[in-house]
């Protein structure tokens, strides 16, 4: 009985897998070819001239190399900025343009080193006298974009300026003589519905003699201010209080750096000088910066819902978004 049972359990099992594999059949999907977009990726921060990038979306399923992001980028467009007094042309400017000085400054303003901006030739459009037009907190800036048939407009504010009131770095572990810790703050938002702020942070210590990786021994930690996922909030919840948070350290996108991949990964280390960043920012630019990082933070995920991001660009799409910055430091003991 016991053999017979045997068998006959073999014999479904194949039946089974027969059945399962004859009901597999390769489906096709032709998706839709969509007309494609001009992207804005704009920002004007106080004190500082305005950026913007002009760029053409891409299909999903479309191959990325180096010859593609190249003609991405929207050359010879009219484009221009209204600070609510006087109208400015911004003018194309590439990486391959300018001078050393000029890519210096370049550098500082995007956060790339010249060596990757040599490389990608990368095209903006900035004033053509960078010291005529800078933010101003209080007042609205409105960009403008023509390009043949497309007609882009966005517009954003420089908000007043919420410092913050203290920022600390602690060590989150319990674990005895541990020097791996998150930064701390606290902030006071002012009695107004509708304010947002994003954080920034970039260690501008250097890599010791003895780190890991050879070819980072003697560099810049971090080269550019870095935003983690979950950077942005709202009042929504404290409107008119003083409150604390705290943050980990956020990497560059596709880092190889040995602290981003081994168990430093996230967190600020002792000896580590931090530069922080804290921004005032307006209600539709955080709307935007918030659904960008909640797509990033779901990539991959199959229980994620899809969903399009909340631009401010009207007639394309992208932001461009208005910061009201001020700066601080920690040593991190």
């Amino acid at each position: 009985m016991r053999n017979k049972f045997i068998l006959f359990s073999s014999l479904f099992s194949l039946l089974l897998s027969a059945v399962l594999v004859s009901c597999e059949k390769e489906i096709t999907v032709d998706l839709p070819t969509a007309k494609p977009k001009i992207v804005v990726e704009g920002f004007i921060f106080n004190d500082q001239p305005p950026l913007v990038m002009l760029t053409w979306s891409q299909g999903y399923f479309q191959p990325i190399n180096a010859a593609t992001l190249a003609n991405l980028y929207l050359h010879d467009a009219r484009v221009t900025i209204n600070d609510g007094l006087n109208t400015y042309p911004l003018l194309e400017r590439c990486t391959s343009d300018l001078t050393e000085a000029e890519l210096e400054l370049a550098s500082q303003a995007l956060g790339i080193p010249v060596s990757q901006l040599v490389a990608l030739n990368l095209c903006v459009y900035v004033p053509e006298n960078i010291f005529d037009l800078v933010g101003v907190p209080g007042r609205i800036y409105t960009l403008n974009v023509d390009y043949q048939e497309h007609q882009l407009s966005a517009s954003t504010k420089v908000c007043e300026i919420v410092a913050l009131d203290s920022v600390w770095f602690k060590i989150v572990s319990s674990i005895p003589n541990d020097s791996l810790g998150f930064i701390f703050g606290t902030l006071t938002d002012p009695d107004t519905i509708g304010n947002a702020y994003r954080w920034y942070a970039k260690r501008i210590n250097h890599y010791p003699s003895w780190a890991e990786d050879e070819e980072l021994i003697g560099t810049q930690k971090d080269f550019n201010f870095i935003a983690p996922i979950g950077s942005s909030l709202d009042d929504a919840f404290y409107n008119g209080l003083s409150f604390e948070f705290g943050y980990y350290r956020g990497s560059e996108p596709n880092s190889s750096k040995f602290d981003d991949l081994n168990n430093e990964r996230g967190f600020f280390k002792k000896g580590d000088s931090v530069a922080i960043r804290g921004t005032s920012i307006d209600k539709k630019a955080y709307d935007f910066i918030a659904s960008l990082e909640d797509q990033a933070a779901n990539q991959g995920s199959p229980f994620s819902i899809p969903f399009n991001l909340k631009s401010n660009v009207t007639g394309g799409l992208g932001a461009f978004i208005g910061y009201s910055a001020t700066y601080d430091t920690v040593v991190c003991q």
